[in-house]
C-alpha cells in the first residue's frame, strides 16, 4: 500500500475527512473525492473496528484451517475459495504458499461448531484433500494493535 492516504485510513480510519487532510497536508476536498472513488472502485471495502474480545465478554472461538485443495482446470483455486469464503462461519480466506494452499478463518460460538463445520461443510467439499485446524488461543497483536502491554518483569541479581 504506498498511498500515504491509504495507509492512514488503514490505521486511523475513524478520522475525519478534515482531519485527515490536516495530517497530510492536502485539501479536504480532495481526500473526500479520493475516499469516495475508492469506496466506489472497490479499493476500500470496509471499515471495522478491532474489538478485544476478553474485555468484550466475547466467549466465540476462532480456528486457522489450513486446507490442502486440487486446483481446478481452467479455475486454479479461485472457485474453490470463493465456494469457502460464502459460509458464514468463514471470517477470512487466503491463498498461502507452502505446505497446504488455502487458509481459512473461522469463527464460532464454541469448539463443536468449528468442529461441525469443519467436519460436515469444509471436509466434504469436492475438491477439499485435508485440512489442519489451529484454535486461536490467546491474541497478542491484530490488525497492528496491540492487546496488552509487555509485563515487566524485574530480574533478580544472580551471585554465587
Amino acid at each position: 500500500m504506498s498511498d500515504p492516504l491509504l495507509q492512514l485510513l488503514s490505521r486511523k480510519a475513524r478520522l475525519s475527512h478534515t482531519e485527515l487532510a490536516e495530517l497530510l497536508a492536502l485539501p479536504q476536498d480532495e481526500v473526500t473525492k479520493r475516499i469516495a472513488d475508492w469506496e466506489q472502485g472497490g479499493t476500500i471495502l470496509g471499515y471495522h473496528a478491532v474489538i478485544n474480545p476478553e474485555a468484550s465478554g466475547d466467549l466465540s472461538v476462532s480456528a486457522f484451517i489450513e486446507v490442502k485443495v486440487t486446483p481446478e482446470r481452467g479455475g486454479g483455486f479461485d472457485r474453490l475459495a470463493m465456494r469457502i469464503s460464502r459460509f458464514d462461519q468463514v471470517v477470512s480466506c487466503y491463498l498461502a504458499s507452502g505446505g497446504y494452499d488455502l487458509m481459512v478463518v473461522v469463527e464460532g460460538g464454541d469448539l463443536r461448531e468449528v468442529a461441525r463445520f469443519v467436519s460436515e461443510k469444509l471436509s466434504t467439499l469436492e475438491g477439499v484433500i485435508s485440512t489442519a485446524t489451529h484454535f486461536r488461543l490467546k491474541t497478542y497483536k491484530e490488525n497492528g494493535f496491540l492487546f496488552a502491554s509487555e509485563a515487566h518483569t524485574e530480574r533478580l541479581a544472580v551471585s554465587p
